[in-house]
């Protein structure tokens, strides 16, 4: 079969799409969430993009499953997609992403009934700006999450009391835990210590009121300042026994598999960070002189570090687009895959974005030219949705050293 790397005419017109639909209703948006007197604030803008992108782009469509009206476009397209997109405003795939890894676990282990009950309100249109949140990290860390006793280990719980779950905890750092209002997402999967062993359960909004739910904090973060980070308290919040999503004790797998999906995208958001700070370097080398007599693109050192930097940016779009496409597919090596484009691609990220800056020089460092802006951004992806050193390169350390692992197998040149 011949490989190649070019884009359909679909994605053609998926790519230009989401550019035009990025440069009208996400850009305009970008200086005011940047200034922001706070995450309050700089969320009731982003509210402002993730609802045009729901009524105007269409996105819930796109990426909801069939049984649902939508297309759930494939790996490759949704690379194309969110690029775009996040070039001009990555927060735009965080205030997604809740609803995309709730989606997964429902999916896959959820009943008929629970796809109905707890998905369809969020994917048929009657939310204008519907959210959903994954509430996994803890403020003691996540990476150690499942570990045995006498190891501290995931501190939320859930115990059953009659028909219902009644579930305690703080939760930490994903987007949209606290809702757009404060008073919770449309959905919550809560990951949490059962007495059978870690578990998924979904809470409903309707479940949750001031005296059991509560806003500990809005982290107000130097990059992606669009995404509302929280810390919230779960005290005694009683949902249906039929909430549990698969078996108790079903935790750990589905958590994994659905951040090991989550691992690929982070590449693409690596791409778009490194691509916008690539087009005002780039601008800045070809259009300033610096008051000597050529552009300063015209000195090697500087054409240098461009040259570098693009073909960084180029290997990082296509492992986040072999990562993808492995995920969308069920590619066995989905997960080689994924692991590799969240570390690889988050690491050269930072290091090209701080490469280019060097391009501007002193002028990069104000709040007022772009770039610098684009490394805040940057800074997040070694450290989220699994951080690199706790949790990817562990996977990655468990995957080389089991019996069946071969060097060549991801490739296909074993």
């Amino acid at each position: 079969m011949t490989i190649h790397f070019d884009l359909s005419p679909e994605q053609q017109k998926l790519k230009v799409d989401a550019r035009n639909f990025a440069r009208v209703h996400l850009e305009p948006r970008v200086h005011r969430i940047r200034t922001a007197s706070g995450p309050g604030a700089a969320a009731a803008v982003m509210q402002e993009a993730h609802q045009a992108a729901v009524q105007e782009f269409g996105i819930i469509k796109r990426i909801a499953p069939p049984e649902f009206g939508g297309t759930a476009i494939g790996g490759v397209d949704a690379a194309v997609m969110w690029e775009e997109l996040a070039t001009v405003m990555p927060e735009i795939f965080d205030s997604f992403a809740g609803l995309m890894l709730v989606l997964g676990p429902i999916m896959k282990a959820g009943t008929p009934e629970q796809h109905q009950r707890l998905l369809a309100p969020l994917l048929n249109g009657s939310t204008p700006a519907p959210v959903a949140a994954m509430a996994l990290s803890e403020p003691g860390g996540t990476a150690n999450f499942d570990a045995p006793p006498p190891a501290p280990g995931l501190q939320t719980t859930a115990v059953r009391d009659g028909d219902e779950w009644v579930i305690t905890g703080d939760k930490e750092w994903g987007a949209h835990l606290g809702g757009w209002d404060g008073n919770g997402p449309d959905l919550m999967i809560v990951i949490c210590r059962t007495p059978a062993g870690i578990s998924l359960i979904a809470i409903e909004r309707k479940q949750l009121a001031p005296d059991n739910f509560t806003v500990v904090e809005h982290h107000d973060t130097a990059g992606l300042r669009g995404t509302l980070t929280s810390r919230i308290r779960l005290d005694n919040v009683r949902v249906p026994i039929e909430n549990l999503i698969g078996a108790e004790g079903d935790g750990p797998a589905l958590a994994s598999q659905t951040f090991i999906a989550s691992a690929a995208a982070v590449a693409v958001l690596a791409t778009a960070s490194m691509r916008a700070a690539f087009d005002d370097a780039y601008r800045f080398a070809t259009t300033e002189t610096r008051n000597g007599p050529v552009p300063i693109i015209d000195h090697r050192v500087v054409a240098d570090v461009l040259s570098q930097a693009k073909g960084r940016i180029e290997a990082t779009r296509l492992i986040a687009w072999r990562a993808m496409d492995a995920t969308a597919t069920g590619n066995p090596n989905a997960v080689e895959w994924c692991l590799h484009a969240k570390i690889f691609g988050s690491e050269t990220a930072v290091d090209v974005i701080n490469q280019l800056i060097r391009v501007v020089g002193i002028q990069a460092y104000k709040r007022s030219f772009p770039i610098i802006h684009r490394l805040f951004d940057a800074l997040a992806y070694p450290i989220f949705q699994g951080g690199n050193i706790s949790i990817r390169l562990r996977q990655l350390q468990d995957l080389l050293k089991s019996e069946e692992w071969n060097p060549l197998q991801a490739s296909g040149m074993s």
